[in-house]
């Protein structure tokens, strides 16, 4: 890694095999952390989706149909399939909106929210002791770096789900 200070920006030289093996560890990391959530929804007959629509609705009780979507960049098809199965299961309520009778606000049932809890705390878990290894000044920078792959408009989705909104 070469470092070079011009104009007050420090820029960050990488060769193409630095960032490959960069790439590669994304991946492995990712399956690693997918993997104890992925075991406690595989009897469930649920997936990734299901587990992202759980985080998010859990995240923000009162969501509405059309945020989730946002959120999750899924199609609407795709999202009503997954949201009819936690409802149909007794994970997920949905409630008619209070101001627009149209939309359709989502909150965890108990059941929905023992269910977050396990698949939180087994990937908190795992953030916990990675960073715990890596320390405060990796921890920074790794989520440095993660903001700064978020297309604009994710990023601005993240930010606002960070400061409370939606």
């Amino acid at each position: 890694m070469v470092e070079s200070n011009q104009g007050g920006e420090s820029l960050l030289f990488l060769t193409d095999e630095q960032l490959r093996k960069g790439i590669e560890a994304m991946f492995f990391a990712y399956r690693a952390f997918t993997a104890d959530p992925d075991r406690i929804l595989e009897g469930m007959d649920y997936g990734r989706a299901h587990h992202r629509a759980i985080h998010f609705i859990h995240r923000a009780p009162g969501l509405t149909v059309t945020n989730l979507l946002t959120i999750l960049g899924v199609t609407k098809q795709s999202l009503n399939r997954v949201l009819r199965s936690l409802i149909d299961d007794g994970l997920v309520e949905a409630r008619v909106g209070r101001s627009d009778k149209r939309e359709r606000n989502l909150f965890l049932t108990a059941k929905g929210a023992e269910l977050e809890r396990a698949l939180s705390d087994a990937q908190r878990a795992r953030m916990r002791a990675a960073y715990r290894a890596a320390g405060p000044v990796a921890v920074q920078g790794f989520r440095t770096v993660l903001e700064a792959m978020m297309d604009p408009e994710m990023r601005r989705q993240y930010q606002s789900l960070r400061e409370g909104g939606v």
